[in-house]
């Protein structure tokens, strides 16, 4: 996925690292760099915005149940299937 401009952090290396700043697990360095490539990039900021959304859903409606490493894993291997799918 990209806007076709180039960007000092690659479009594909800010959807990797979506969830983890969405958790706020990544240092201030790496946050900047992100929330300044959703300000410049739309095709990202409305990725982010989705997948911001899916993780509100699903902190509703799972609440503090912990899913299993294997549910995990495979959650997880569905949304890289997904995401490459959609880069096509």
């Amino acid at each position: 996925m990209s806007c076709g401009k180039h960007h000092d952090t690659d479009c594909a290396e800010v959807l990797d690292k979506v969830y983890s700043y969405l958790d706020g697990e990544l240092d201030e360095g790496n946050c900047a760099d992100i929330r300044q490539h959703l300000d410049e990039c739309h095709p990202c900021l409305e990725e982010y915005g989705l997948e911001q959304v899916v993780k509100q859903l699903v902190a509703k409606h799972c609440g503090c149940d912990q899913a299993s490493a294997d549910l995990r894993a495979k959650v997880l291997d569905r949304i890289d299937k997904v995401r490459s799918e959609l880069a096509r």
